[in-house]
């Protein structure tokens, strides 16, 4: 049988390129993601691990999750000084910063430690040089661009008597997840109040890392009271790729979610390529039943024919995995390098994983075993003498089509119920059994299914010519092969219909929510005081800005109307200013401008007459009565009080008529809303804002930096999983491909019959395309119908719990270009078959057996 095997794979070579393609890039795949995952991870454990990457260990208050005490910062500080070691203390402080003249930079920003040890220094410096003394710092590159802050001035930083005057010496920028305002020795920062370390950074001058590790340790008291009545508290020691892998995890809820990912759309491409490759097989023991037959005539048993075709799936599963290996390193690696040069994201070096390269093979040569498992049994169960007859017409109309069909009923009746129960209880657990359950009944009716779809589509376009025609009822006549090529692609299109309309739903409902959570773009606005004309002027002039307002206010003072539900609630605790400006967007010359400024619904920045909108960053928890009194001058008025977001700026809404009755004619501008153009640089433009405001006395609240954010998650999730998808929807379409190019081998002699009865090869061409472009579209149509429906659900389950008003929203656009990519998909996969068929000369075909 050895011989016969490899003349088997000799002559059938051509017809295992697809199986091999399938394969290939089904492990490529895997590869690729693989290394995407790595240099991502990479590149975002070196930016959370950036501060601790320079030491040999770092210290932390116990755990990994415990910050250190004061005393056990300084207590390690003190230890590596009488060791000759280096540490730096992963310091901050919240407190003033402001020029020298007394001009406000920031009222609290975040003030960080320099390390005046160069071989400890994490920040990249950008411009002058670091701090190596007490009265230096070095500022962030963006707050001094934004600040107009330069090399040798000096800023003063802290609050009334414990504030010091610094030299800006340097510029630099830190990380996403570790950045200040400006950083300074810690021998400055020490000295100053509510100061705080993070973890200490220890280089080990001598090299003996355990032992430093050891000594450290045993600095640590467990909490009690040290000689000098300050708790040390436990002190532990971490290589620092620990702790920046501890940090990135933090970051992402404690789930690692690359690998999530990776699992994810590596299971889907699998799956695919189970069907696919499963489907070859078929077809191709199918063709070989009368070879199989005559060995089985010769002599040869069942097993050694089953043994002989299960080892040539193997070597093909081999081959088709080390292809796949190498191709998808090729692509990762090249992919990667590309990203790092045109992508502003932090990517790191490729590091392979042994194990994923290695379940990547294994997964492919098992995949490869496994789908020729079945059709392998089938083609050698049939008696020899039976396959020598010739073939029978392929019917569902068997005992084992029954079965099937009543299998698939139960299947998508347990199905639907499971997505009925999912909505009802709205559990998403549910919701992806019902949905498996759905799918797989839709599987298993697919050689009912799919015919009938084929044949109502058939009729539509029968008219258009025999090509057609012809190609509808060759598409037909193998019901269960037709299923078998369709439902890989089917997955694919499930998929990616499902997440286009439901991230569709979910944006749209999601934009109706920011735009209630962040009316404007960008709110510069003062607590107790009118915001200057000039200062307007300058804000509404920057570039970028594409619409503006300004909005007249007065100054009131405002406390809660005593409450039943507050009787428990001291009555420090109570909201009452004496300094609170309220506005009346609706008093502006032209409120028509509103619209223009305002997203979403103007009339939620009206409220009605006797009511007040209060923003809940200024009530506090304690506040939230239902009835406020309003004092002015003219007198007091009671309220109705709801409570905002801040968005709006630092000062409460009115009514025209309301604002009128609590200041009459002492009226001012108290805010200035701006909205953003959609192709501005937002980073610029709220650089330039802060520029502006800088020492005013104003604040101003950025809702466009949140909304942007969000906006920038939801897109990259959109694009990476349709991307991924893609890899899914590309395997089924060699399937597609796979199909064709054997039924061209399969038909040989009827399509030469058809070229002697006067089908020219044109037509020929076009029929064996319109063969390819049904079978996509029709499993384009079943894929889209069956995703819309499992958006439906996942809206119901996912979204309207948090967003009860979030409605079904259709990406016709998409959906088309779903349903039309798949078409010239199946146009393309088909172009070498048909290629091949018509070149077969009839005479040539009509002598194949």
């Amino acid at each position: 049988m050895r011989t016969v095997l490899l003349a088997s794979l000799r002559t059938h070579t051509r017809r295992y390129v697809s199986a091999l393609l399938a394969v290939g890039i089904a492990v490529a795949f895997v590869v690729v993601t693989d290394a995407l995952a790595s240099s991502a991870r990479g590149g975002l454990t070196g930016e959370v691990g950036q501060p601790y990457e320079k030491g040999d260990l770092v210290v932390t208050g116990g755990s990994l999750s415990s910050w250190m005490t004061n005393a056990g910062t300084e207590a390690v500080l003190a230890h590596a000084e009488e060791q000759g070691d280096s540490a730096v203390p992963l310091a901050q402080t919240w407190t003033s910063v402001s020029r020298a003249d007394g001009t406000s930079l920031a009222p609290q920003a975040s003030v960080g430690t320099w390390s005046t040890d160069p071989d400890l220094v994490w920040q990249t410096l950008v411009e002058g040089r670091g701090a190596s003394a007490p009265d230096e710092a070095v500022v962030d590159a963006s707050r001094a661009r934004a600040n107009d802050v330069a090399i040798g001035d000096e800023v003063v930083v802290g609050d009334g008597g414990g504030d010091v005057t610094l030299t800006v010496v340097g510029l630099a920028d830190g990380t996403t997840m570790q950045s200040s305002a400006l950083w300074t020795p810690f021998e400055t920062l020490r000295g100053l109040e509510g100061w705080w370390a993070e973890t200490v950074t220890y280089a080990v001058d001598d090299g003996d890392v355990a032992a430093a590790a050891d000594a450290i340790a045993a600095l640590g008291d467990d909490g009690e009271v040290a000689d000098e009545g300050e708790v040390v508290g436990p002190l532990t020691t971490y290589a620092p790729a620990e702790v920046a892998d501890q940090r990135l995890q933090q970051a992402n809820q404690q789930v690692d979610v690359i690998a999530m990912v990776v699992l994810l759309f590596a299971a889907i491409a699998a799956v695919v390529s189970v069907m696919v490759i499963a489907n070859t097989f078929s077809i191709l023991f199918a063709q070989r039943q009368r070879d199989l037959a005559l060995l089985r005539c010769v002599g040869a048993t069942r097993r050694q024919v089953r043994r002989s075709v299960r080892v040539e799936a193997l070597a093909v599963g081999v081959l088709a995995s080390l292809v796949g290996i190498g191709l998808g390193a090729a692509v990762g690696y090249a992919g990667v390098a590309a990203l790092r040069a045109s992508v502003d994201f932090p990517l790191g070096a490729v590091d392979p994983s042994p194990v994923w390269w290695g379940a990547a093979f294994a997964g492919g040569v098992l995949t490869t075993v496994v789908s020729a498992w079945l059709p392998t049994r089938t083609a050698t169960r049939v008696s020899p003498l039976a396959a020598l007859r010739p073939e029978a017409a392929p019917s569902v109309r068997t005992t084992a089509g029954r079965v099937r069909i009543a299998l698939g009923v139960l299947v998508l009746g347990a199905g639907a119920a499971g997505l009925a129960a999912a909505v009802a209880v709205e559990d998403m657990v549910v919701m992806v059994l019902g949905g498996t359950l759905f799918f797989a009944g839709v599987v298993l009716l697919g050689p009912v299914l799919v015919p009938a779809v084929l044949r109502a589509v058939g009729l539509v376009l029968r008219r258009t010519g025999p090509s057609v025609r012809i190609a509808g009822d060759n598409a037909v006549r193998n019901p269960r092969r037709t299923a078998a090529t369709t439902a890989s692609l089917l997955i694919g299109v499930t998929l990616t219909t499902a997440v286009l309309t439901g991230m569709a739903s979910a944006r749209a409902a999601t934009d109706v929510e920011l735009d209630a959570q962040y009316p404007v773009d960008v709110a510069v606005s003062a607590e107790d005081a009118p915001v200057d004309a000039a200062l307007s002027d300058r804000l509404v002039a920057l570039p970028g800005v594409e619409a503006s307002v300004v909005v007249p206010g007065g100054q009131v003072a405002l406390a809660s109307v005593p409450d039943p539900d507050l009787d428990g609630v001291p009555a420090d605790e109570l909201w009452s200013t004496d300094a609170l400006a309220v506005m009346a967007p609706g008093a502006v010359d032209d409120p028509a401008v509103l619209d223009d400024v305002v997203r979403g619904d103007r009339a939620t920045a009206e409220p009605g007459d006797g009511e007040i909108v209060i923003p809940v960053e200024l009530a506090g928890a304690a506040a939230l009565a239902d009835r406020v009194e309003v004092s002015t001058p003219r007198g007091s008025v009671t309220l109705d009080a709801t409570y905002g977001s801040g968005a709006w700026g630092t000062a409460a809404l009115v009514s025209p008529a309301t604002l009128e009755a609590l200041v009459g004619g002492d009226v001012a501008p108290y805010a200035t809303w701006l909205r953003v153009d959609d192709d501005a640089d937002v980073d610029d433009l709220l650089a330039d804002v802060d520029a502006v405001v800088a020492g005013s006395g104003a604040v101003a609240t950025a809702s466009i930096e949140q909304r942007g954010w969000i906006d920038l998650q939801l897109d990259v999730v959109v694009v990476a999983v349709v991307g991924l998808l893609g890899i899914g929807v590309l395997i089924a379409l060699v399937g597609i491909g796979n199909t064709l190019g054997l039924s061209v081998l399969e038909r040989s002699r009827e399509n030469a019959l058809l070229r002697a009865l006067g089908l020219t090869r044109r037509q020929l061409r076009r029929t064996l395309a319109a063969e390819g472009a049904l079978l996509s579209v029709v499993a384009t149509l079943i894929g889209t119908a069956v995703g819309v429906l499992f958006a439906v659900v996942g809206l119901r389950v996912m979204v309207q719990p948090s967003i009860p008003d979030a409605a079904l929203v259709l990406p016709w656009d998409q959906l088309a270009a779903v349903v039309l990519v798949s078409a010239l998909a199946g146009l393309a996969a088909c172009v070498l078959p048909a290629r091949r068929a018509a070149r077969t000369a009839p005479a040539a075909g009509l002598s194949l057996d």
